[in-house]
């Protein structure tokens, strides 16, 4: 249900800053933390927005940005 892929993505953001505090303090670790922060947080933030859509359509635009943060965060942890 909703509140539980809402739980599912905050649990993902935090895992992943997480795993972030580990990698060592070089200029190549800074943009890939820099970049899937933002991505990560993203896919927990904008699923929030999906909840509060005001039609099926915004609905399904909101639900397209999480799918498009959720590819840019695995692109970047396999990258890692």
């Amino acid at each position: 249900d909703k509140h539980e892929l809402q739980e599912r993505t905050r649990n993902f953001a935090i895992r992943v800053f997480k795993l972030l505090e580990s990698l060592p303090k070089t200029q190549a670790a800074n943009v890939i933390t820099y970049q899937l922060l933002k991505s990560s947080s993203s896919v927990a933030a904008n699923y929030r927005a999906v909840n509060r859509a005001k039609s099926n359509m915004d609905f399904i635009n909101k639900l397209k940005i999480v799918l498009e943060e959720a590819d840019e965060s695995n692109f970047w942890l396999s990258f890692i």
